[in-house]
């Protein structure tokens, strides 16, 4: 096999967590986590900032210009990260478009 067959995100794409799966904050060790059934993942501080905008209606782009507002940085850049982070997590069945 040779990669994945699903298409990559655009920024027109609206994600959403995949039924059974959230992200749920700690607040025993503060911080947050992704929790899916049978797995659990540590969202870095970067992928909770994205994921809290994760509603199920709100375009990806609107994702990066909230961002992008949010942190004062380039555009661009924020737009490769979280395009990059909601490809690796539609990987693992975390999030769909």
């Amino acid at each position: 096999m040779t990669g994945d067959p699903r298409p990559a995100p655009s920024e027109a794409d609206i994600v959403r967590f995949l039924r059974g799966t959230r992200l749920q904050h700690d607040r025993v060790r503060d911080q947050w986590v992704i929790q899916a059934p049978e797995r659990a993942f540590i969202a870095d501080p970067v992928a909770a900032e994205i994921l809290r905008l994760v509603d199920g209606q709100r375009p990806v782009g609107a994702i990066i210009d909230l961002l992008a507002a949010r942190f004062d940085a380039p555009r661009p850049v924020i737009a490769r990260d979280v395009l990059a982070m909601i490809a690796d997590l539609a990987a693992r069945q975390v999030l769909t478009a």
